[in-house]
């Protein structure tokens, strides 16, 4: 099914959005249409904004924590060395039997 069988299409503008990297993206509204104030960057996925000299900062990605780095920001040394201390006294008893 082509254009000219679907209709005219609504009227359209281009809205240049930019990001931290200089990229321009130019993706096409409807010119009723409310323009969103971000807009993903097709180049390198970066969010992107209306202004050029200012385009929104890059996200922060927090780097990967292990189990042990969760369990040790719950735990204090001691807490560690106290369950350690208990968990090995409970091994000895059962070898003890």
């Amino acid at each position: 099914m082509g254009e000219s069988e679907r209709g005219e299409s609504a009227p359209r503008q281009r809205v240049s959005y930019w990001c931290a990297n200089g990229h321009e993206s130019r993706p096409a509204f409807a010119v009723d249409a409310e323009k969103p104030d971000s807009w993903d960057c097709p180049r390198c996925g970066l969010p992107a904004g209306l202004d050029e000299q200012a385009p929104p900062k890059p996200p922060r990605n927090e780097p990967y924590k292990t189990h042990l780095a969760y369990v040790k920001e719950r735990r204090s040394d001691a807490d560690g060395e106290a369950i350690l201390a208990e968990a090995l006294a409970k091994l000895k008893a059962k070898r003890e039997l």
